[in-house]
Parts: structure tokens; C-alpha cells; sequence
């Protein structure tokens, strides 16, 4: 009896450890404005105050931000809006054209990329 009771209460103790692992999910967002340094400081920094962020890797070489969140908090279209809203295109999300125009000049647009976003 004392072997049933040890293992039930296992039992219970390992699906309460599992019932409070959180679900994870990571992406990687094409950002084809990002372009140096700076850019990719912005963008993860204002990322990382987002809440459910897990993670955030900046590339502006490859023009490409990787982002690990916890489902329960965030989706990856809210993290998409929220590099929008910092002046940058993330995928099919069009960087906020007052974000944009507050970048600096360095962090506009390099001669013979994408042009200023319009409305």
C-alpha cells in the first residue's frame, strides 16, 4: 500500500512540474530596414520590454531579428507590431511611419533600399 501511495504521489508531483513549464515558441522575422548597430539595439531593447519575451537576437546583416516568447503572453503579431511601432518592417508588418520619421537619419534608409514607408 505504501508502494501505491509513494507512486501516486510521484505521479502527481511530476504532472504538476509539467503543468507548470510554460509554452515556448521562437521565430525568427525578416527586418529589411534593420541596417546597423544601432538599429538592432533599438529593436532589441524595446523588444525585451515587451511582456512574454523570452529572448531577442538582432541581426542587421542579415536583416533578420530571432525572438522567443511565452505563448500564454504574446503572439508573434503582437512582436511584429511592436518592431513596427519602433520604425522598422517586420515581414508583412509595415514599420509605423512616425516611428520611422523619429530614427535617426543613419537608421532611415541606406540610397538604393526601401524608401521611407508611406500611408
Amino acid at each position: 500500500m505504501k508502494r501505491i501511495s509513494l507512486f501516486v504521489c510521484s505521479i502527481l508531483l511530476i504532472s504538476t512540474v509539467f503543468a507548470q513549464q510554460k509554452a515556448i515558441a521562437k521565430a525568427i522575422i525578416q527586418t529589411p530596414t534593420l541596417q546597423c548597430e544601432a538599429c538592432k539595439n533599438r529593436v532589441e531593447q524595446h523588444l525585451f520590454k515587451e511582456d512574454g519575451m523570452s529572448s531577442v537576437k538582432a541581426d542587421y546583416r542579415k536583416h533578420t531579428v530571432a525572438v522567443t516568447w511565452y505563448r500564454d503572453r504574446t503572439n508573434i503579431e503582437n512582436i511584429k507590431t511592436s518592431i513596427a511601432n519602433t520604425g522598422y518592417d517586420a515581414d508583412d508588418v509595415t514599420a509605423d511611419e512616425d516611428a520611422y520619421n523619429r530614427l535617426p537619419k543613419t537608421c532611415r534608409h541606406i540610397a538604393g533600399q526601401k524608401p521611407a514607408p508611406s500611408k
